[in-house]
Protein backbone atom coordinates (compact mmCIF):
# COMPACT_ATOMS: atom_id res chain seq x y z
CA UNK A 1 0.00 0.00 0.00
CA UNK A 2 2.63 2.47 0.72
CA UNK A 3 4.64 1.94 -1.98
CA UNK A 4 0.99 2.43 -4.19
CA UNK A 5 0.59 5.41 -2.27
CA UNK A 6 4.43 6.48 -3.27
CA UNK A 7 3.53 6.00 -6.66
CA UNK A 8 0.31 7.83 -6.97
CA UNK A 9 2.11 10.79 -5.18
CA UNK A 10 4.73 11.11 -7.84
CA UNK A 11 2.55 11.01 -10.52
CA UNK A 12 0.89 13.95 -9.44
CA UNK A 13 3.84 15.43 -9.01
CA UNK A 14 4.79 14.63 -12.11
CA UNK A 15 1.82 15.60 -13.50
CA UNK A 16 2.78 19.20 -11.97
CA UNK A 17 5.84 19.59 -12.83
CA UNK A 18 7.05 23.08 -12.53
CA UNK A 19 9.65 23.18 -14.81
CA UNK A 20 6.90 22.33 -17.85
CA UNK A 21 7.45 25.27 -19.85
CA UNK A 22 3.71 25.96 -20.84
CA UNK A 23 3.11 26.69 -17.30
CA UNK A 24 5.66 29.79 -17.66
CA UNK A 25 4.02 31.36 -19.78
CA UNK A 26 4.55 35.55 -19.13
CA UNK A 27 0.88 36.17 -19.06
CA UNK A 28 1.37 40.22 -19.04
CA UNK A 29 3.65 40.41 -22.19
CA UNK A 30 1.41 38.31 -24.35
CA UNK A 31 -1.80 40.21 -23.44
CA UNK A 32 -0.27 43.72 -23.68
CA UNK A 33 1.27 43.10 -26.92
CA UNK A 34 -2.00 41.29 -28.18
CA UNK A 35 -4.27 44.79 -26.88
CA UNK A 36 -1.52 46.77 -28.72
CA UNK A 37 -1.72 44.94 -32.19
CA UNK A 38 -5.48 45.01 -31.56
CA UNK A 39 -5.92 48.77 -31.01
CA UNK A 40 -3.12 49.23 -34.00
CA UNK A 41 -5.57 47.78 -36.08
CA UNK A 42 -8.20 50.42 -35.30
CA UNK A 43 -5.53 53.30 -36.05
CA UNK A 44 -4.70 51.94 -39.30
CA UNK A 45 -8.29 51.40 -40.63
CA UNK A 46 -9.04 55.10 -39.25
CA UNK A 47 -5.67 56.65 -40.97
CA UNK A 48 -7.31 54.50 -44.52
CA UNK A 49 -10.79 54.67 -44.00
CA UNK A 50 -10.66 57.81 -46.22
CA UNK A 51 -9.17 55.50 -48.88
CA UNK A 52 -10.65 53.48 -51.82
CA UNK A 53 -9.50 50.02 -50.67
CA UNK A 54 -8.97 51.27 -46.74
CA UNK A 55 -11.11 48.65 -45.34
CA UNK A 56 -8.67 46.09 -47.62
CA UNK A 57 -5.44 47.80 -45.94
CA UNK A 58 -7.05 47.02 -42.85
CA UNK A 59 -7.77 43.31 -43.32
CA UNK A 60 -4.33 42.87 -44.96
CA UNK A 61 -2.95 44.11 -41.88
CA UNK A 62 -4.88 42.14 -39.94
CA UNK A 63 -3.46 38.82 -41.31
CA UNK A 64 -0.26 40.15 -40.50
CA UNK A 65 -0.86 40.27 -36.97
CA UNK A 66 -2.84 36.72 -36.91
CA UNK A 67 0.00 35.13 -38.77
CA UNK A 68 2.32 37.42 -36.29
CA UNK A 69 0.28 35.79 -32.89
CA UNK A 70 1.00 32.28 -34.75
CA UNK A 71 4.48 32.75 -35.56
CA UNK A 72 4.99 34.13 -31.49
CA UNK A 73 3.59 31.06 -30.58
CA UNK A 74 5.34 28.42 -32.27
CA UNK A 75 8.72 30.27 -31.49
CA UNK A 76 7.68 30.64 -27.33
CA UNK A 77 7.42 26.40 -27.44
CA UNK A 78 10.68 26.16 -29.01
CA UNK A 79 13.83 26.16 -27.16
CA UNK A 80 15.66 29.75 -27.95
CA UNK A 81 19.24 27.69 -27.34
CA UNK A 82 18.18 25.69 -30.28
CA UNK A 83 17.09 28.96 -31.96
CA UNK A 84 20.80 30.35 -30.84
CA UNK A 85 22.59 27.07 -32.47
CA UNK A 86 21.60 28.14 -35.52
CA UNK A 87 22.74 31.71 -35.32
CA UNK A 88 25.66 31.65 -37.99
CA UNK A 89 22.76 30.47 -40.76
CA UNK A 90 20.26 32.97 -39.10
CA UNK A 91 22.65 35.84 -39.61
CA UNK A 92 23.93 35.13 -43.33
CA UNK A 93 20.29 34.48 -44.52
CA UNK A 94 19.13 37.52 -42.91
CA UNK A 95 22.56 39.45 -44.60
CA UNK A 96 21.55 37.84 -47.78
CA UNK A 97 18.11 39.12 -47.81
CA UNK A 98 18.97 42.24 -46.72
CA UNK A 99 21.75 42.60 -49.45
CA UNK A 100 19.21 41.69 -52.44
CA UNK A 101 16.96 44.34 -52.02
CA UNK A 102 19.93 46.06 -53.72
CA UNK A 103 19.88 43.67 -56.76
CA UNK A 104 17.26 43.47 -59.39
CA UNK A 105 15.13 41.37 -57.25
CA UNK A 106 14.35 43.94 -54.90
CA UNK A 107 11.93 47.02 -55.65
CA UNK A 108 12.77 50.88 -55.28
CA UNK A 109 10.56 53.23 -53.32
CA UNK A 110 10.24 56.72 -52.44
CA UNK A 111 13.21 58.58 -52.96
CA UNK A 112 14.97 56.35 -54.69
CA UNK A 113 15.34 54.01 -51.46
CA UNK A 114 16.01 50.48 -52.04
CA UNK A 115 14.35 48.22 -48.74
CA UNK A 116 11.73 46.23 -49.79
CA UNK A 117 10.82 42.93 -51.82
CA UNK A 118 7.10 42.90 -53.34
CA UNK A 119 5.32 40.12 -54.11
CA UNK A 120 1.97 41.17 -55.63
CA UNK A 121 -0.03 42.66 -52.74
CA UNK A 122 2.82 41.49 -50.57
CA UNK A 123 5.63 44.05 -49.36
CA UNK A 124 8.78 42.40 -47.70
CA UNK A 125 11.44 44.72 -45.95
CA UNK A 126 13.62 42.68 -44.57
CA UNK A 127 15.70 44.96 -42.38
CA UNK A 128 13.25 43.87 -39.84
CA UNK A 129 14.35 40.10 -40.36
CA UNK A 130 18.23 41.35 -40.05
CA UNK A 131 17.33 43.09 -37.04
CA UNK A 132 16.43 39.93 -35.22
CA UNK A 133 19.09 37.81 -37.19
CA UNK A 134 21.77 40.17 -35.51
CA UNK A 135 20.39 40.53 -31.97
CA UNK A 136 20.40 36.95 -32.35
CA UNK A 137 24.05 36.07 -33.37
CA UNK A 138 25.29 38.62 -31.22
CA UNK A 139 23.56 36.98 -28.10
CA UNK A 140 24.96 33.69 -29.36
CA UNK A 141 28.31 34.52 -29.15
CA UNK A 142 28.73 36.93 -26.17
CA UNK A 143 26.80 34.25 -24.35
CA UNK A 144 29.38 31.99 -25.27
CA UNK A 145 32.71 34.05 -23.78
CA UNK A 146 33.33 34.71 -20.71
CA UNK A 147 35.03 38.02 -21.09
CA UNK A 148 34.84 40.54 -24.35
CA UNK A 149 38.54 41.48 -24.87
CA UNK A 150 39.52 43.49 -28.02
CA UNK A 151 39.69 40.21 -30.30
CA UNK A 152 35.98 39.35 -29.00
CA UNK A 153 34.52 42.71 -29.12
CA UNK A 154 36.06 43.08 -32.72
CA UNK A 155 33.55 40.38 -33.91
CA UNK A 156 30.74 42.00 -32.35
CA UNK A 157 31.57 44.99 -34.05
CA UNK A 158 31.83 42.95 -37.26
CA UNK A 159 28.23 42.08 -36.46
CA UNK A 160 26.64 44.62 -35.72
CA UNK A 161 28.61 46.61 -38.73
CA UNK A 162 27.85 44.93 -41.48
CA UNK A 163 23.79 45.00 -41.53
CA UNK A 164 24.56 48.86 -40.12
CA UNK A 165 26.94 49.29 -43.28
CA UNK A 166 24.34 47.50 -45.51
CA UNK A 167 21.06 49.49 -43.86
CA UNK A 168 23.37 53.05 -44.77
CA UNK A 169 23.86 52.39 -48.38
CA UNK A 170 20.10 51.54 -49.32
CA UNK A 171 19.24 54.52 -47.40
CA UNK A 172 17.89 53.84 -44.36
CA UNK A 173 19.20 55.73 -41.73
CA UNK A 174 16.26 54.85 -38.82
CA UNK A 175 16.83 51.13 -39.00
CA UNK A 176 20.66 51.85 -39.54
CA UNK A 177 20.44 53.27 -35.78
CA UNK A 178 18.61 50.51 -34.56
CA UNK A 179 21.84 48.27 -34.85
CA UNK A 180 24.11 50.95 -32.94
CA UNK A 181 21.64 50.92 -30.12
CA UNK A 182 20.95 47.29 -29.66
CA UNK A 183 25.50 46.67 -30.23
CA UNK A 184 25.77 48.99 -27.40
CA UNK A 185 23.36 47.65 -25.09
CA UNK A 186 24.33 43.80 -25.70
CA UNK A 187 27.56 44.89 -25.20
CA UNK A 188 27.23 47.07 -21.97
CA UNK A 189 25.14 43.92 -20.30
CA UNK A 190 27.67 41.97 -22.05
CA UNK A 191 30.27 43.18 -19.94
CA UNK A 192 32.40 45.11 -22.50
CA UNK A 193 35.25 47.42 -20.74
CA UNK A 194 34.20 51.00 -20.20
CA UNK A 195 37.70 52.49 -21.95
CA UNK A 196 36.42 50.36 -24.55
CA UNK A 197 33.35 51.28 -24.41
CA UNK A 198 34.50 54.90 -24.55
CA UNK A 199 36.25 54.67 -27.43
CA UNK A 200 33.82 53.28 -29.23
CA UNK A 201 31.47 56.15 -28.16
CA UNK A 202 34.12 58.96 -29.23
CA UNK A 203 34.44 56.82 -32.99
CA UNK A 204 31.14 56.80 -33.18
CA UNK A 205 30.42 60.95 -32.78
CA UNK A 206 32.98 61.81 -35.31
CA UNK A 207 31.51 59.09 -37.44
CA UNK A 208 28.35 61.23 -37.22
CA UNK A 209 29.59 64.36 -38.13
CA UNK A 210 31.93 62.69 -41.27
CA UNK A 211 28.29 61.51 -42.67
CA UNK A 212 26.55 64.08 -41.83
CA UNK A 213 29.44 66.25 -43.81
CA UNK A 214 29.70 63.78 -46.73
CA UNK A 215 27.31 62.09 -49.46
CA UNK A 216 26.50 59.08 -47.01
CA UNK A 217 22.54 60.28 -46.85
CA UNK A 218 20.33 61.42 -49.13
CA UNK A 219 19.31 65.12 -49.47
CA UNK A 220 15.74 64.60 -47.91
CA UNK A 221 17.56 62.78 -45.03
CA UNK A 222 19.44 65.68 -44.41
CA UNK A 223 16.54 67.66 -44.63
CA UNK A 224 15.09 65.65 -41.86
CA UNK A 225 17.85 66.13 -39.54
CA UNK A 226 18.12 69.54 -40.17
CA UNK A 227 14.45 70.49 -39.71
CA UNK A 228 15.27 68.70 -36.16
CA UNK A 229 18.21 70.53 -35.14
CA UNK A 230 16.80 73.95 -36.51
CA UNK A 231 13.27 74.42 -38.37
CA UNK A 232 14.11 77.99 -38.84
CA UNK A 233 17.19 76.92 -41.17
CA UNK A 234 14.69 75.25 -43.37
CA UNK A 235 12.29 75.77 -45.47
CA UNK A 236 8.62 75.07 -44.68
CA UNK A 237 7.73 71.97 -46.87
CA UNK A 238 10.20 70.33 -45.35
CA UNK A 239 9.31 70.91 -41.73
CA UNK A 240 5.93 69.94 -43.17
CA UNK A 241 5.13 66.57 -42.09
CA UNK A 242 6.50 67.29 -38.37
CA UNK A 243 4.30 70.17 -37.88
CA UNK A 244 1.38 68.62 -39.31
CA UNK A 245 2.33 65.79 -36.93
CA UNK A 246 2.42 68.48 -34.17
CA UNK A 247 -0.92 70.11 -34.84
CA UNK A 248 -2.77 66.64 -35.33
CA UNK A 249 -1.71 65.75 -32.14
CA UNK A 250 -2.22 69.12 -29.77
CA UNK A 251 -5.80 69.34 -31.35
CA UNK A 252 -6.93 66.01 -29.31
CA UNK A 253 -6.68 67.53 -26.14
CA UNK A 254 -7.58 65.08 -23.26
CA UNK A 255 -9.57 62.84 -24.39
CA UNK A 256 -9.39 63.31 -28.45
CA UNK A 257 -12.69 64.10 -30.93
CA UNK A 258 -13.60 59.99 -31.18
CA UNK A 259 -12.72 57.44 -33.45
CA UNK A 260 -13.07 58.47 -37.00
CA UNK A 261 -13.77 62.04 -36.23
CA UNK A 262 -10.23 63.84 -36.50
CA UNK A 263 -9.92 66.10 -38.62
CA UNK A 264 -6.25 65.98 -39.63
CA UNK A 265 -7.36 62.09 -40.21
CA UNK A 266 -10.24 62.73 -42.03
CA UNK A 267 -9.12 65.15 -44.42
CA UNK A 268 -5.17 63.59 -45.00
CA UNK A 269 -3.08 66.75 -43.48
CA UNK A 270 -0.53 64.49 -42.51
CA UNK A 271 1.72 62.51 -44.72
CA UNK A 272 2.63 58.84 -44.30
CA UNK A 273 0.01 58.38 -41.65
CA UNK A 274 -0.54 54.87 -41.38
CA UNK A 275 3.00 54.16 -41.10
CA UNK A 276 5.43 56.79 -39.93
CA UNK A 277 2.98 58.78 -38.41
CA UNK A 278 0.32 56.79 -37.06
CA UNK A 279 0.80 57.96 -33.30
CA UNK A 280 -1.18 61.23 -34.33
CA UNK A 281 -3.97 59.38 -34.84
CA UNK A 282 -4.32 58.11 -31.38
CA UNK A 283 -3.04 61.68 -30.21
CA UNK A 284 -6.08 63.26 -32.63
CA UNK A 285 -9.05 60.88 -32.14
CA UNK A 286 -8.70 59.63 -28.68
CA UNK A 287 -6.73 62.43 -26.87
CA UNK A 288 -3.92 62.49 -23.54
CA UNK A 289 -5.73 59.79 -22.15
CA UNK A 290 -5.56 57.42 -25.30
CA UNK A 291 -1.76 58.28 -26.23
CA UNK A 292 -0.89 57.80 -22.70
CA UNK A 293 -2.65 54.52 -22.29
CA UNK A 294 -0.99 53.13 -25.38
CA UNK A 295 2.77 54.17 -23.91
CA UNK A 296 1.49 52.74 -20.81
CA UNK A 297 1.18 49.16 -22.54
CA UNK A 298 4.18 49.64 -24.33
CA UNK A 299 5.93 50.39 -20.82
CA UNK A 300 4.43 47.22 -19.62
CA UNK A 301 5.84 45.27 -22.30
CA UNK A 302 9.63 46.69 -21.64
CA UNK A 303 8.99 45.89 -18.44
CA UNK A 304 8.24 42.53 -18.18
CA UNK A 305 10.80 42.21 -20.97
CA UNK A 306 13.65 43.38 -18.51
CA UNK A 307 12.55 41.15 -15.72
CA UNK A 308 12.43 37.84 -17.97
CA UNK A 309 16.17 39.18 -19.30
CA UNK A 310 17.04 38.95 -15.24
CA UNK A 311 15.35 35.47 -14.60
CA UNK A 312 16.85 33.99 -17.57
CA UNK A 313 18.48 30.72 -16.94
CA UNK A 314 21.77 31.73 -18.69
CA UNK A 315 23.83 34.50 -19.79
CA UNK A 316 22.63 33.92 -23.85
CA UNK A 317 18.70 34.49 -22.95
CA UNK A 318 19.90 37.29 -20.81
CA UNK A 319 21.01 38.93 -23.65
CA UNK A 320 18.47 38.26 -26.04
CA UNK A 321 16.10 39.65 -24.04
CA UNK A 322 18.21 43.03 -23.89
CA UNK A 323 18.46 43.31 -27.81
CA UNK A 324 15.05 42.82 -27.96
CA UNK A 325 14.08 45.33 -25.30
CA UNK A 326 16.45 47.83 -26.92
CA UNK A 327 15.19 47.19 -29.99
CA UNK A 328 11.59 48.10 -29.31
CA UNK A 329 12.41 50.51 -26.97
CA UNK A 330 14.22 52.53 -28.96
CA UNK A 331 11.46 52.23 -32.02
CA UNK A 332 8.89 53.53 -29.42
CA UNK A 333 10.94 56.12 -28.35
CA UNK A 334 12.34 57.41 -32.04
CA UNK A 335 8.77 56.95 -33.48
CA UNK A 336 7.00 59.15 -30.68
CA UNK A 337 9.67 61.30 -30.75
CA UNK A 338 9.66 62.22 -34.09
CA UNK A 339 5.67 62.67 -34.53
CA UNK A 340 5.92 65.45 -31.41
CA UNK A 341 9.25 67.00 -32.86
CA UNK A 342 11.65 66.17 -30.45
CA UNK A 343 13.56 63.61 -32.63
CA UNK A 344 14.62 63.76 -36.26
CA UNK A 345 12.73 62.21 -39.05
CA UNK A 346 14.11 58.72 -39.29
CA UNK A 347 11.04 56.36 -40.88
CA UNK A 348 10.99 53.63 -38.04
CA UNK A 349 7.60 52.09 -37.48
CA UNK A 350 5.58 52.07 -33.78
CA UNK A 351 5.88 48.24 -33.04
CA UNK A 352 2.58 46.74 -33.51
CA UNK A 353 0.82 49.63 -34.99
CA UNK A 354 2.09 50.93 -37.80
CA UNK A 355 1.11 49.36 -40.91
CA UNK A 356 3.65 47.12 -42.58
CA UNK A 357 3.55 43.18 -42.33
CA UNK A 358 7.27 42.99 -42.23
CA UNK A 359 7.91 45.13 -39.01
CA UNK A 360 4.72 42.86 -37.06
CA UNK A 361 5.87 39.47 -37.88
CA UNK A 362 9.57 40.35 -36.69
CA UNK A 363 7.60 42.23 -33.48
CA UNK A 364 6.18 38.74 -32.63
CA UNK A 365 8.47 36.64 -33.80
CA UNK A 366 11.06 38.71 -31.24
CA UNK A 367 8.17 38.54 -28.73
CA UNK A 368 7.92 34.83 -28.95
CA UNK A 369 11.74 34.29 -28.35
CA UNK A 370 11.71 36.25 -25.15
CA UNK A 371 8.81 34.25 -23.97
CA UNK A 372 10.62 30.94 -24.47
CA UNK A 373 13.35 32.56 -22.43
CA UNK A 374 10.96 32.78 -19.47
CA UNK A 375 9.32 29.76 -20.24
CA UNK A 376 12.62 27.50 -20.20
CA UNK A 377 14.01 29.59 -17.19
CA UNK A 378 13.89 26.47 -14.82
CA UNK A 379 15.77 23.77 -17.10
Amino acid sequence: MLASSNTSTGSRFRSQDLSAPWRHVDVVLLVTSLIVATFGLVLVYSATRRFDGGLDIAVRQGMFVVLGVAVMAGLSMVDYRRVLDWWPVLYIASMLLLVGVMTPLGSTGAFGAARWYVFGPVVLQPVEITKLGTIIAVAAYLGSVERVDLRRLSIVLMLVGLPFAVTMVQPDLGSALVFVVVGVAMLVVGGVKLRHLAVLVLIGLVAIVGVLQSDALDEYQKQRLLTFANPDAVDEAASYNVTQAQVAISSGGLTGYGFGNGPSTRLGYVPAQRTDFIFTVVGEEFGFVGAGTLLLFYAAMIWRIWRIAQLAANRSGTLLCVGILAMLLFHVFENVGMNLGIMPVTGLPLPLVSQGGSAVLATFASIGLVQSVHMRRYI
